[in-house]
C-alpha cells in the first residue's frame, strides 16, 4: 500500500487524512502547532495585519478550533465550471458533522432582537446552519476562543478517526519545502527532519501552501482573497448578546453582502467613552465577497481592499446600521471595527495551479485547502473545504 503525506491538519488535511486511512493507505499528518484542547485554542493565534487583519490559528485541528460552527455550502456553481462536483461530499460531510439550525432554546435576546428588526424591514432572514450539537452546547459566545464544553464540530474528530484507522500524527513541525526528483514529490522537509512518501497533500493554509510551492518552482500565491468582514454595533444596554451562540442567523444582501449577528470585544473599547460596558453592546458583522486583490510571497503578506471592496462594505455597513437602529440602538453610538480577513484562500486555485483533481504540475503533489478556491467565498467555507478534500480522498483512494 503507498504511503501519502499530509500537511496541515485543519478541515482539507484532518478530512483527507481520514478518507485514506480508512482506505488501508499509510498516512503521515504532520501539523506545524501542537495538540491543545478545543477551549484552550485562542492561545494559538496567528493574526497578522497585512492591509486586513488577517486570522488564523496553528494548533492541531486549525482554524475549524475558533470558527463559530457555521456550515454552509460554498461555491458549489463556480466549482462545477471545473468538474467538480461536490454534492454528494456535501451530503456526506453535513451528515457526519451533524449539520443543522439550532433549536430555538439556543438563540438569545440579542439575535432574536436583530432577525425581527431585520424582516420588518423585508430582509430575508433564516437560521445559520451549525455544526454545532445543541444538547452539549451551553451558549457562551466563546465559539471564536475555542470551545469550553466541546460542542463544536472541529477537525479534531476526523483525526481521531484517522488515528485509529493508523494515521500517524506529527505535531509541532513545521514542513519547509518539498522533496522533488525529475518532477515527481517524492517527499517533504522540516527544520530537522524530511519525511517520504509516495504522494503529498498539501493543506496548510492559503499562506502558507503557495510560500511551499513557490520554493518548489511553482507559480502560486496571487488572487488572494480572505473575505473581508468589519463589525457593526452600538448599545443596548444590559442585553448580554456577548454570551449568545454567534452569527446564528445569516442575513443576506446579495451574493456579495451577508450579514449575521455577531459580538467583537473591539467595540467595547470604541463605545467607553459612552460608558458601554461588554453586556450592553449587540452588534452585526458584514462580510463581504471580495476581490483577488492580494499576493503571497516569501516575505510579505499584501491585501488590500478595492474601491468595489470598500462600497460593498458601505452598502453591508449601512444596512447594519439601519437593522440595529431598528433593534433600539442608539445610532449616535453605532461603531464599525476596522477591516479583518477570517477566509484566506484562492492562492493555489483550481484551474490555474491545480487541476480538478487538485492535482499540481508536479506529479503526485496534491492540495486540500482553501488555497484552490477559485473565487471568495463571501460566507464560511470549512464545509466545502471538507467536501473538496471528501472528493479528493476518494480519488488518491483508488490510484
Amino acid at each position: 500500500m503507498k504511503d501519502v503525506i499530509v500537511v496541515g491538519s485543519g478541515a482539507g488535511g484532518a478530512t483527507v487524512a481520514r478518507e485514506l486511512s480508512k482506505k488501508g493507505v499509510n498516512v503521515t499528518l504532520i501539523e506545524k502547532g501542537p495538540f491543545v484542547k478545543p477551549k484552550k485554542a485562542y492561545e494559538h493565534y496567528e493574526n497578522s495585519d497585512v492591509g486586513v487583519e488577517l486570522l488564523k490559528t496553528a494548533c492541531v485541528g486549525g482554524t475549524t478550533m475558533v470558527t463559530a460552527g457555521n456550515a454552509v455550502r460554498t461555491c458549489q456553481k463556480r466549482l462545477k465550471k471545473f468538474g467538480i462536483n461536490l454534492e454528494e461530499e456535501f451530503h456526506e460531510a453535513e451528515l457526519e458533522m451533524g449539520v443543522g439550525t439550532l433549536p430555538d432554546s439556543h438563540f438569545g435576546e440579542g439575535t432574536l432582537k436583530i432577525m425581527a428588526a431585520a424582516e420588518s424591514l423585508g430582509i430575508n432572514v433564516q437560521k445559520m446552519p451549525k455544526s454545532i450539537n445543541p444538547n452539549s452546547c451551553k451558549p457562551c459566545g466563546k465559539c471564536a476562543f475555542g470551545c469550553p464544553k466541546d460542542a463544536k464540530w472541529t477537525s479534531l474528530e476526523y483525526i481521531e478517526d484517522a488515528k485509529k484507522s493508523g494515521t500517524r500524527v506529527v505535531e509541532n513541525t513545521e514542513v519547509t519545502e518539498l522533496i522533488i526528483e525529475d518532477g515527481e514529490v517524492k517527499g517533504v522537509r522540516s527544520r530537522e527532519k524530511e519525511f517520504y512518501a509516495d504522494e503529498v497533500v498539501l493543506a496548510p493554509g492559503a499562506v502558507e501552501t503557495p510560500r511551499i510551492l513557490r520554493r518548489a518552482g511553482l507559480d502560486a500565491g496571487d488572487n488572494f482573497f480572505v473575505d473581508t468582514f468589519v463589525t457593526v454595533g452600538g448599545i443596548l444596554k444590559g442585553v448580554e448578546f456577548n454570551k449568545e451562540v454567534q452569527m446564528n442567523a445569516l442575513i443576506k444582501k446579495s451574493d456579495d453582502v451577508i450579514l449575521a449577528p455577531h459580538f467583537s470585544e473591539i467595540l467595547v473599547e470604541k463605545l467607553s467613552s459612552h460608558g458601554a460596558r461588554t453586556r450592553d453592546i449587540i452588534g452585526l458583522m458584514v462580510k463581504i465577497k471580495d476581490e483577488t486583490s492580494g499576493k503571497i510571497r516569501e516575505g510579505s503578506v499584501v491585501k488590500y481592499s478595492t474601491a468595489n471592496d470598500v462600497a460593498l462594505l458601505a452598502e453591508g455597513s449601512a444596512l447594519a446600521g439601519s437593522i440595529l437602529t431598528e433593534v433600539g440602538v442608539d445610532p449616535n453610538t453605532l461603531k464599525s471595527t476596522h477591516a479583518r480577513g477570517a477566509h484566506p484562500g484562492g492562492t493555489a486555485a483550481v484551474g490555474s495551479v491545480v487541476d480538478k483533481n487538485l492535482e499540481t504540475e508536479i506529479s503526485g503533489l496534491f492540495v486540500a485547502d482553501a488555497s484552490v478556491l477559485p473565487e471568495a467565498p463571501g460566507a464560511p467555507p470549512v464545509l466545502t473545504i471538507v467536501a473538496l478534500a471528501k472528493r479528493l480522498g476518494k480519488y488518491l483512494g483508488q490510484n
